[in-house]
């Protein structure tokens, strides 16, 4: 079995900053792509960014300047560094990564989710 854990979330004021972490462990042979999603609160899950096996990044347009994803591969861990944080980007993110268990499988695995609340 395959697990993503988050952590790293809270309560953070406008213009603060807060790091996410996400471990994957169990019978893994390669993680793929690495992302963060979010989902703000009545809203739908949105990808917020994402990395590469080979480092590659992308962003939301909302995010993008702010937001730092950076990945662990010796861990199998991604983070988060979040700057700059503003109200609208109160939501709970979600790690999620596609990862080889063996020869035949392959699928998208998701951890639980971290709430990250920005307010004064």
């Amino acid at each position: 079995q395959v697990q993503l854990v988050e952590s790293g979330g809270g309560w953070v004021q406008p213009g603060g900053a807060l790091r996410l972490s996400c471990a994957a462990s169990g019978s893994i042979c390669t993680i793929y792509n690495m992302a963060w999603d979010r989902q703000p609160p009545g809203n739908q899950r949105e990808l917020a960014a994402v990395i590469a096996s080979s480092g590659n990044t992308n962003y939301a347009d909302s995010v993008k300047g702010r937001f730092t994803i950076s990945r662990d591969n010796a861990k199998n861990t991604t983070y988060l560094q979040m700057n700059s944080l503003k109200t609208e980007d109160t939501a709970v993110y979600y790690c999620n990564a596609p990862i080889r268990t063996n020869r035949l499988n392959i699928r998208n695995y998701w951890g639980q989710g971290t709430q990250v609340t920005v307010s004064s």
